[in-house]
């Protein structure tokens, strides 16, 4: 707290420096005529975008700007990219640029026509998604699906050998986590989306927390003056259909940045399951059919105004509803050790299950002085509840179906409430010697749960004290970082950072009368270095060290019922893990890619699925019990068969070594993985495209556990109408039903279990989009500064 102190008190005074406005003004055309509509973008030293602008009718553009250095990018389809640095003191007329027409190299195998799908940077790869048709009238998660490396299943969004990942907007975290992650990415648009970038070893910035790496959306930007509104509509059908409504509205006029969206979804899903737990005396088998209702209500505000040539606050608010209800029908087959059938249990229930949450942020950002050192600040509140209610009945029948007796009824009812305030101070400090930035971040927060379980197999509810439980939850936590990025010259650029993190934890069971606190301070180095050797070959070494902190849910002692024999328990005693990451790359005329990557985990914690043979019940515990080495060999490749098939190719060969730390009743297995998709975009007219993408992942072994292999086909086919006003898109996804969780199996005891679950992953989607307004829009999304706690609720 201290440093925290001091840092602030450094900061403050720098508010005495001012900035002036300047005028950057030039005209875009190619070697015969002007070109309008050419895509102009401002980067800071960190390579960030932070203003842009298009071309008018007559090439010409302007931008207002601070005085500083800058780099200016230049792009437009058809034409080679332009990028130049520049530096402004005065009102700056770049003149006339030229831009060269690009040409189709066949022997190279290379699509010159377009912007590169794929880009490699010093420490991340860049994906512009504009090519892909299976996008096309999609949101921001579909949109990440395509991107290389990257996979989303589960309700898990994951960067192939790294974990699970976290995600950005223009460089802000979103910390959500699971389905409340996926519906805030479902609200935005894929056609607002200028690229994705994958950050295996995030930059000291950003909270050091999640093995992952991060996933950084930027979105479009646009000219000033300018407004437009995009609505879609879509209709997913699978065994239930789905439909989805969204608006997005977004105006830019002078001092004055607005934006509004409102975005619904009605609907159900089909989810299967099934459960094979070999006891001793024989097989217990578990099948179950769920209909799971999709409601989801969110919207979103955004305010920002510029107080002067200097200074611009704004302010943000984001609420989500979400009411996934469901019911199950589950059958559980017993039989002995002859394999002959004794009994079946029928589980039927329903459950009513929601969750909402509010986040309100302010901020604030100033330029401080001509020498383009910058300050902002951020205040957030932000709130979490949800509720799970299931009732449950299990009778016990014969294997002729005669009725025996109630195997078990009940209701389990839980509660979440989470409130979290945070504070977050970041300053861009640039010297002639090197560009510093540094900053500081405080977050507060109380977590209640609780948990109360009713026997009713007599008709009446009967509290069961003994499983029922209130918890309480409280976490602190004070950061400050500081990081540097150096050119040294013409191939080689450096980046180190350092991030110190302070944190106060306490759990409280009111039931059990019982107490944990943990207090610990831990540094977070992270390095870059990148090489290029020359115009065809680049090279980059990254190094980061991670934490990986328990979600709140996770900590609560007590019980939650799956169903009627599987239930899940939180442990209280659960720690923090810890990874170094390192990874090298390569690439190759920015056609071939190669990267390689080591991952070392301590003190790992992870879910044991055990079992209690008496009872035949699955229990679903989490421990801190392993340490473990993950590392891989990505290969990615671009290529062009004439100018009407691109195609995006990755292979990923992935390998683990895992050692329990803990004494578990179980031997870990390890084996190879090999991970290949390809996306191929085929033009079939001027408005009209094809895509046909496929992937496939191996079988794998890693510590307790062994997955199936997963494979998907999808079809996509978009047609432009009225001048690129409407879209209409037809996707096809997983034709074959292959991509679900399958053959997930562990031997914890002696007693085998294998599960699979199927969430209806193959559906046919139609969606129409259609645009009014200026097309130049201007799209500035601004992220949460308490996103590190919103990641934790889980769901």
């Amino acid at each position: 707290m201290k440093k925290l102190h001091l840092l602030i008190f450094l900061v403050l005074p720098l508010f005495c420096f001012a900035q002036s406005t300047l005028k950057l003004k030039g005209k875009i055309a190619s070697e015969t005529a002007p070109l309008e509509w050419a895509d102009i973008s401002i980067l800071n030293h960190e390579g960030k975008i932070i203003d842009g602008t298009t071309s008018k009718e007559d090439g010409c553009f302007e931008i207002n700007l601070k005085n500083g250095s800058y780099k200016i990018g230049i792009s437009l389809s058809g034409f080679a990219d332009y990028e130049k640095e520049i530096s402004l003191e005065n009102d700056t007329d770049l003149g006339t640029i030229i831009l060269k027409e690009n040409e189709t190299k066949l022997v190279e195998v290379v699509i010159q026509t377009k912007k590169k799908t794929i880009e490699q940077k010093t420490d991340r790869l860049v994906y512009n998604l504009e090519n892909n048709v299976t996008t096309a009238g999609g949101d921001a998660l579909s949109a990440i699906n395509t991107a290389p490396g990257v996979v989303v299943k589960n309700d898990l969004i994951t960067i192939l050998g790294k974990g699970t990942s976290r995600v950005m907007i223009d460089g802000r975290l979103i910390e959500l986590t699971g389905e409340e992650l996926n519906n805030f990415l479902k609200s935005i648009s894929a056609g607002d989306i200028k690229n994705i970038e994958i950050i295996s070893n995030p930059p000291a910035k950003y909270e050091a927390d999640g093995f992952g790496g991060l996933i950084n959306i930027i979105m479009k930007k646009g000219v000033r003056d300018s407004w437009k509104n995009t609505t879609t509509a879509s209709y997913d059908q699978n065994k239930y259909g789905i439909y989805t409504l969204r608006n997005n509205f977004f105006y830019n006029k002078n001092k004055f940045r607005f934006s509004a969206s409102v975005n619904g979804k009605t609907g159900y899903k089909n989810a299967d399951e099934n459960l094979e737990m070999y006891f001793p005396d024989g097989l217990s088998n578990m099948a179950s059919t769920t209909k799971v209702k999709n409601e989801n209500l969110s919207g979103k505000l955004a305010l920002d105004y510029d107080f002067s040539e200097r200074t611009t606050f704004g302010f943000q608010i984001l609420n989500d509803r979400n009411n996934p209800d469901f019911g199950s029908d589950i059958r559980i087959d017993k039989y002995n050790i002859q394999n002959e059938l004794q009994n079946i249990t029928l589980n039927k229930s329903f459950t009513d299950k929601g969750s909402k949450n509010q986040t309100y942020n302010a901020h604030l950002l100033t330029k401080l002085d001509s020498l383009d050192r910058k300050l902002s600040f951020d205040v957030d509140y932000f709130n979490y509840n949800s509720k799970f209610d299931r009732d449950f009945v299990a009778n016990n029948y014969t294997p002729d179906m005669e009725f025996i007796d109630v195997n078990q009824a009940g209701r389990n009812i839980s509660n979440q409430d989470i409130d979290n305030w945070s504070f977050k101070a970041d300053i861009q400090h640039p010297f002639k010697a090197i560009n510093l930035s540094y900053g500081a971040k405080m977050s507060f927060t109380n977590s209640v749960s609780d948990v109360l379980y009713y026997n009713t197999i007599s008709g009446t509810p009967v509290l069961d004290p003994s499983q029922s439980n209130k918890f309480k939850y409280t976490e602190n936590n004070q950061a400050i970082y500081i990081n540097g990025d150096k050119k040294l010259n013409e191939k080689w650029n450096l980046q180190v950072g350092l991030r110190l993190e302070n944190t106060q934890t306490n759990g409280f069971s009111e039931t059990l009368n019982q107490e944990n606190v943990n207090d610990y301070l831990k540094l977070f180095p992270t390095f870059y270095a990148s090489y290029k050797r020359n115009e065809n070959n680049t090279f980059s070494l990254n190094y980061g060290k991670r934490i990986n902190r328990p979600r709140f849910d996770l900590l609560n002692p007590f019980r939650i019922y799956i169903n009627s024999n599987s239930y899940s328990e939180g442990n209280p005693f659960l720690k923090p893990s810890f990874s170094d990451n390192f990874e090298l790359a390569h690439s190759y005329k920015e056609v071939l890619r190669t990267s390689v990557f080591v991952n070392i985990i301590e003190n790992g914690y992870g879910v044991i699925f055990t079992s209690n043979p008496e009872t035949n019940t699955q229990i679903v515990t989490r421990e801190n019990y392993f340490k473990g080495l993950n590392y891989g060999l990505g290969e990615s490749y671009s290529a062009s068969f004439g100018d009407w098939w691109q195609s995006e190719n990755s292979v990923y060969f992935l390998g683990s070594e895992t050692k329990f730390i803990k004494d578990i009743n179980a031997t870990p297995s390890n084996s190879m993985q090999i991970d290949f998709s390809t996306n191929n975009t085929f033009v079939l007219g001027k408005t009209t495209k094809l895509q046909m993408d496929f992937s496939y992942s191996t079988p794998v072994k890693s510590g307790l556990y062994e997955v199936g292999y997963a494979s998907s086909f999808d079809i996509g086919f978009k047609q432009d109408l009225f001048n690129n006003k409407m879209q209409i898109a037809l996707l096809a996804n997983d034709i074959f039903n292959t991509s679900y969780l399958k053959d997930f199996v562990s031997v914890v005891n002696g007693v085998k279990q294998v599960y699979s679950q199927n969430e209806s992953n193959r559906f046919v989607r139609l969606s129409v989009v259609y645009n009014f307004g200026n097309k130049k829009i201007n799209v500035k999304e601004r992220n949460f500064g308490n996103q590190e706690e919103r990641k934790r609720t889980g769901n």
